[in-house]
């Protein structure tokens, strides 16, 4: 089978989230992929809602042979491992949110799933991790690259750069 590139964003603001993103690894590799980049951790602040808990964000690139439906499939399942349940149209706190950033340089659009992420600009809890790791990389969407998108993003949240944790 083919292998594809995915570029997924990790989030979360509840419980330890040192453990919650190793057990996110550990599952990503088990059931979507091999993981072949990791960006830095970012401490960000809630983005679209109030929360007094802050977010850590990081982005990963992953290599798959899955459908990008079967890609969501996974995500939703691990996302659900953590007690997530979306609402929506409504943000909310969660232990582990997973996002869909980029499948190679497929725009796809239906009911379930928009690739690339249609945030993605708007974004900097985003843009500043993927700068970090596929500054280069040309969205099909807008046909800028990260770095652009990053320097002309008007979200002026603070990014705060943590240690990274290891794989495990």
């Amino acid at each position: 089978m083919a292998q594809h590139q995915l570029i997924l964003s990790l989030g979360g603001n509840l419980g330890n989230k040192t453990q919650i993103f190793t057990d996110t690894y550990r599952l990503i590799e088990k059931n979507i992929g091999v993981i072949a980049q990791f960006s830095s951790i970012y401490e960000t602040p809630p983005w679209g809602f109030n929360s007094k808990n802050s977010f850590w964000n990081q982005v990963l690139s992953v290599f798959t042979e899955l459908s990008p439906h079967d890609v969501l499939v996974q995500v939703n399942i691990i996302e659900q491992e953590f007690g997530r349940t979306r609402v929506p149209g409504k943000y909310l706190s969660r232990k582990m949110d997973i996002d869909i950033l980029f499948y190679d340089h497929h725009v796809l659009e239906n009911n379930d799933l928009t690739i690339p992420h249609p945030q993605i600009e708007k974004r900097k809890f985003v843009l500043v991790p993927l700068n970090e790791i596929i500054p280069n990389y040309v969205d099909p969407r807008t046909g800028m690259n990260i770095k652009k998108l990053l320097e002309i993003c008007e979200d002026k949240s603070e990014i705060k750069r943590i240690p990274s944790l290891k794989k495990t």
